[in-house]
Protein backbone atom coordinates (compact mmCIF):
# COMPACT_ATOMS: atom_id res chain seq x y z
CA UNK A 1 0.00 0.00 0.00
CA UNK A 2 1.08 3.38 -0.88
CA UNK A 3 2.16 5.59 1.84
CA UNK A 4 -0.01 8.90 2.77
CA UNK A 5 0.66 11.86 1.32
CA UNK A 6 0.35 14.84 3.33
CA UNK A 7 0.30 18.25 2.63
CA UNK A 8 0.10 22.02 3.64
CA UNK A 9 -2.10 24.15 1.92
CA UNK A 10 -1.25 27.70 1.47
CA UNK A 11 -3.36 30.69 0.91
CA UNK A 12 -2.21 33.17 -1.03
CA UNK A 13 -2.07 36.51 -0.39
CA UNK A 14 -1.45 37.68 3.06
CA UNK A 15 0.94 34.34 3.21
CA UNK A 16 2.91 33.77 0.10
CA UNK A 17 2.77 37.45 -1.03
CA UNK A 18 2.39 40.91 0.73
CA UNK A 19 -1.44 41.42 1.35
CA UNK A 20 -2.59 44.85 -0.85
CA UNK A 21 -5.86 45.26 1.05
CA UNK A 22 -7.73 44.41 -1.77
CA UNK A 23 -6.73 42.70 -4.99
CA UNK A 24 -2.80 42.10 -5.94
CA UNK A 25 -4.09 43.62 -9.38
CA UNK A 26 -0.44 43.95 -11.30
CA UNK A 27 2.43 41.98 -11.39
CA UNK A 28 4.25 44.84 -10.29
CA UNK A 29 2.83 45.16 -7.24
CA UNK A 30 3.26 40.91 -6.49
CA UNK A 31 6.25 41.44 -3.63
CA UNK A 32 7.40 37.73 -2.26
CA UNK A 33 7.17 37.15 1.98
CA UNK A 34 10.58 35.66 2.49
CA UNK A 35 8.56 32.38 4.16
CA UNK A 36 11.58 30.01 2.24
CA UNK A 37 13.31 29.02 5.34
CA UNK A 38 9.72 27.64 6.90
CA UNK A 39 8.50 26.25 3.65
CA UNK A 40 11.72 24.56 2.96
CA UNK A 41 11.25 23.28 6.44
CA UNK A 42 8.03 21.73 6.25
CA UNK A 43 8.71 20.44 2.71
CA UNK A 44 12.15 18.41 4.70
CA UNK A 45 9.65 17.07 6.97
CA UNK A 46 7.41 15.41 3.91
CA UNK A 47 4.68 17.85 3.30
CA UNK A 48 3.49 18.59 -0.30
CA UNK A 49 3.20 22.39 -0.99
CA UNK A 50 0.03 23.53 -2.66
CA UNK A 51 -1.72 26.95 -2.77
CA UNK A 52 -5.23 27.69 -2.52
CA UNK A 53 -6.56 30.91 -2.89
CA UNK A 54 -9.67 32.95 -3.97
CA UNK A 55 -9.15 35.49 -7.08
CA UNK A 56 -12.27 37.14 -7.75
CA UNK A 57 -10.89 40.10 -8.76
CA UNK A 58 -10.61 37.59 -12.26
CA UNK A 59 -14.71 37.56 -12.18
CA UNK A 60 -14.56 41.55 -11.72
CA UNK A 61 -12.57 41.80 -15.00
CA UNK A 62 -9.30 44.03 -12.84
CA UNK A 63 -6.95 41.37 -13.75
CA UNK A 64 -6.83 38.55 -16.80
CA UNK A 65 -5.71 34.65 -16.30
CA UNK A 66 -2.62 35.49 -18.02
CA UNK A 67 -1.33 38.36 -15.13
CA UNK A 68 -2.25 35.76 -12.63
CA UNK A 69 0.12 33.00 -14.70
CA UNK A 70 2.32 35.20 -14.21
CA UNK A 71 1.74 36.27 -10.72
CA UNK A 72 1.82 32.42 -9.72
CA UNK A 73 4.98 31.61 -12.21
CA UNK A 74 7.20 33.96 -10.11
CA UNK A 75 5.96 32.85 -6.99
CA UNK A 76 6.93 29.42 -8.10
CA UNK A 77 10.45 30.05 -9.48
CA UNK A 78 11.09 32.46 -6.51
CA UNK A 79 10.79 29.71 -4.21
CA UNK A 80 12.30 26.80 -6.89
CA UNK A 81 15.49 29.30 -6.54
CA UNK A 82 15.13 28.39 -3.12
CA UNK A 83 15.21 24.95 -3.60
CA UNK A 84 11.31 24.83 -2.17
CA UNK A 85 8.50 23.25 -4.82
CA UNK A 86 5.15 24.56 -4.86
CA UNK A 87 3.40 21.26 -6.42
CA UNK A 88 0.06 22.96 -7.99
CA UNK A 89 -2.11 25.92 -7.45
CA UNK A 90 -5.69 26.02 -7.08
CA UNK A 91 -7.93 28.90 -7.26
CA UNK A 92 -10.79 30.30 -7.93
CA UNK A 93 -12.13 32.85 -10.35
CA UNK A 94 -15.25 33.41 -9.44
CA UNK A 95 -16.76 36.22 -7.02
CA UNK A 96 -20.58 36.06 -5.66
CA UNK A 97 -21.34 39.44 -7.04
CA UNK A 98 -20.54 38.83 -10.37
CA UNK A 99 -20.83 35.03 -10.58
CA UNK A 100 -23.09 33.85 -8.46
CA UNK A 101 -22.43 30.76 -5.76
CA UNK A 102 -20.03 28.14 -6.75
CA UNK A 103 -18.21 25.09 -4.85
CA UNK A 104 -14.98 26.66 -4.96
CA UNK A 105 -14.70 30.06 -3.25
CA UNK A 106 -13.67 29.84 0.64
CA UNK A 107 -14.54 29.01 3.29
CA UNK A 108 -16.09 26.62 1.12
CA UNK A 109 -13.91 23.54 0.86
CA UNK A 110 -14.01 23.52 -2.96
CA UNK A 111 -10.08 24.18 -3.59
CA UNK A 112 -8.97 21.89 -0.85
CA UNK A 113 -10.72 19.05 -2.14
CA UNK A 114 -9.45 19.58 -5.59
CA UNK A 115 -5.83 18.94 -4.60
CA UNK A 116 -6.85 16.51 -2.09
CA UNK A 117 -8.23 14.29 -4.82
CA UNK A 118 -5.48 15.37 -7.86
CA UNK A 119 -2.72 14.23 -5.27
CA UNK A 120 -4.03 11.39 -3.07
CA UNK A 121 -3.69 13.72 0.11
CA UNK A 122 -4.97 12.82 3.22
CA UNK A 123 -6.92 15.58 5.16
CA UNK A 124 -6.22 14.21 8.00
CA UNK A 125 -2.39 14.60 8.32
CA UNK A 126 -2.46 17.63 6.34
CA UNK A 127 -2.49 21.54 7.06
CA UNK A 128 -3.96 24.88 5.74
CA UNK A 129 -2.35 28.06 6.70
CA UNK A 130 -4.22 30.83 5.68
CA UNK A 131 -4.71 34.60 7.24
CA UNK A 132 -8.18 34.93 7.18
CA UNK A 133 -11.16 33.00 9.15
CA UNK A 134 -12.45 31.84 5.90
CA UNK A 135 -9.34 29.87 5.52
CA UNK A 136 -9.81 27.82 8.40
CA UNK A 137 -13.37 27.25 7.24
CA UNK A 138 -12.75 26.04 4.45
CA UNK A 139 -9.39 23.70 6.11
CA UNK A 140 -11.70 22.25 8.18
CA UNK A 141 -14.57 21.50 6.04
CA UNK A 142 -11.88 19.83 3.80
CA UNK A 143 -10.89 17.21 7.36
CA UNK A 144 -7.69 19.64 6.80
CA UNK A 145 -6.55 21.06 10.57
CA UNK A 146 -6.16 25.04 9.76
CA UNK A 147 -4.22 27.58 11.16
CA UNK A 148 -4.88 31.28 11.38
CA UNK A 149 -2.37 33.68 10.78
CA UNK A 150 -1.93 37.09 10.78
CA UNK A 151 -1.02 38.94 7.63
CA UNK A 152 2.41 38.97 6.12
CA UNK A 153 3.19 36.89 9.46
CA UNK A 154 6.23 34.79 8.86
CA UNK A 155 5.21 31.21 8.47
CA UNK A 156 8.19 30.54 10.86
CA UNK A 157 6.25 31.38 14.04
CA UNK A 158 3.68 28.47 13.18
CA UNK A 159 5.93 25.67 12.24
CA UNK A 160 5.12 24.34 15.70
CA UNK A 161 1.92 23.77 15.02
CA UNK A 162 2.38 21.15 12.39
CA UNK A 163 3.51 17.90 13.54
Amino acid sequence: MSAKVKAVFLDRDGVLNQEMGDYVRRFEDFHVLDNFDALKTLQDRGYMLLVATNQGGLAKGWYTEDELAKMHNHLREVYAERGVVITDFFYCPHHPNFTGDCDCRKPKPGLLLQGIAKYNIDPALSYFIGDRERDVEAGTAAGVKGILIDSDQPISTVLDLIA
